[in-house]
C-alpha cells in the first residue's frame, strides 16, 4: 500500500522497429540503479506485460516508479541518473505515455 502523498509514475512505451536490444538493455540497467541513486524513490518495477487480457494497446514495456512525494518526483525528472533513460526512450520509442497518480 502506498503512503498518502506518494506519487506513482508510470511510463508505457512501444518501441520503434529499429530499436536495438543493446540500447534497451543499457536503459534497463540504468533503471535498476534508480532506487539506489535517486533520493525519494520507494520502489521501481519495469518489464513487459504478462497480462492475459490482450489490452496492452500495442505497448511493449512499462516502468513504474513510486516516489515518497511530488517533490521527489520533480527532483527525479532532472536527476543525472534519469536523464539518459529519458533520452533513450525518446530516441527509441515510437509511442510513449506517462501517467502520474497521487497515491
Amino acid at each position: 500500500m502506498n503512503t498518502p502523498g506518494s506519487i506513482v509514475h508510470m511510463v508505457l512505451t512501444r518501441w520503434r522497429a529499429d530499436a536495438t536490444g543493446e540500447a534497451l538493455d543499457e536503459m534497463k540497467a540504468i533503471v535498476h540503479r534508480f532506487q539506489a541513486e535517486i533520493p525519494g524513490i520507494v520502489s521501481v518495477v519495469e518489464g513487459e506485460s504478462v497480462s492475459t487480457e490482450g489490452l496492452e494497446a500495442e505497448f511493449e514495456w512499462a516502468l513504474v516508479v513510486t516516489f515518497e512525494n511530488a517533490a521527489a518526483r520533480d527532483g527525479y525528472l532532472d536527476h543525472p541518473t534519469h536523464l539518459p533513460v529519458a533520452a533513450l526512450i525518446g530516441q527509441w520509442a515510437e509511442r510513449v505515455v506517462v501517467f502520474d497518480l497521487d497515491a
